[in-house]
């Protein structure tokens, strides 16, 4: 009950987490909405802390909390991270209006390189009319179209153009994962300014794009333009230190073989994500 360790949040990070897989009633809902500290000290540094686990995944069940908090806390708070949720992006519209709302760059790459996944495998069906088979070209080269180009060796690109050159339909998935390069280079850019200048080309362009999965990627990240943009306006806000959290919650779950109680679960993940502590003095 103590409300202290809430003190000096200016940046809020959520994401869902699963506390249990048994379907008894007894434990209520399987899925938990946590809330993270991701308040950087004076030196730029974030220092995770997790603020609260409650029952449920919804829009609705982070509003509430939020609004529990109070009307300090809620004013306090400058930035909110997510990942693609709607309905945490709804929770931080009608409770944090004043704060700037960041989508989690991993998030973004992922749905990339998501899409050009699912060019690959139609690409595959439309030309051999199965589902990839290990000498299947596009098969071959999965992994690397899920890389960036600055990581691939140059038998690696190689391996690239001589699948792509087997069939000229393979142009378009070429052509997809060059988007998703360009997804990438949104985050790998000099300065904010120039990776804002991207992003919003990004914006521009692809939901024109005559590839289908691209184009619904440029759709859904046009809808969550302003927090897409947000990471250029925050210096780079984002819910990694969310999901570390969350990896060590999973961690911990899994040493203890389980919890039958919510409550014991939720004391417990606080004292060992520190979410018990008091906030750490500016160092």
């Amino acid at each position: 009950k103590d409300e202290s360790r809430f003190a000096g949040v200016t940046t809020l990070g959520v994401d869902e987490h699963i506390w249990h897989h048994v379907s008894i009633k007894d434990r209520g809902p399987k899925e938990l909405t946590g809330m993270v500290d991701l308040t950087r000290d004076k030196h730029g540094r974030t220092h995770a802390r997790l603020l609260d686990l409650v029952p449920g995944r919804s829009g609705t069940v982070y509003k509430d909390w939020l609004k529990e908090r109070g009307d300090t806390f809620r004013a306090h708070v400058q930035v909110a991270t997510l990942d693609p949720f709607r309905g945490y992006k709804n929770a931080i519209d009608d409770q944090l209006a004043d704060a700037t709302a960041v989508l989690d760059a991993f998030h973004v790459v992922k749905l990339a390189t998501q899409s050009v996944d699912e060019v690959r495998r139609r690409v595959q069906q439309d030309t051999l009319g199965h589902r990839g088979m290990k000498n299947d070209p596009l098969y071959k080269i999965r992994t690397i179209l899920r890389s960036g180009a600055e990581n691939l060796t140059l038998r690696q690109q190689h391996r690239l153009a001589e699948a792509i050159a087997a069939d000229q339909r393979h142009e378009e998935v070429h052509v997809a994962w060059q988007c998703a390069q360009r997804v990438r280079d949104v985050y790998h850019a000099a300065d904010p300014a120039t990776g804002r200048a991207l992003a919003e080309k990004i914006l521009a362009s692809f939901p024109s794009c005559p590839i289908p999965e691209i184009a619904r990627l440029g759709r859904t990240l046009k809808q969550w333009a302003d927090a897409f943009l947000g990471y250029f306006r925050t210096g780079g806000a984002n819910n990694g230190g969310t999901e570390a959290i969350n990896g060590l919650i999973e961690l911990h779950r899994r040493i203890a073989r389980g919890f039958r109680n919510r409550e014991n679960y939720r004391l417990r993940m606080l004292l060992i994500a520190g979410g018990l502590d008091q906030p750490p003095p500016p160092v």
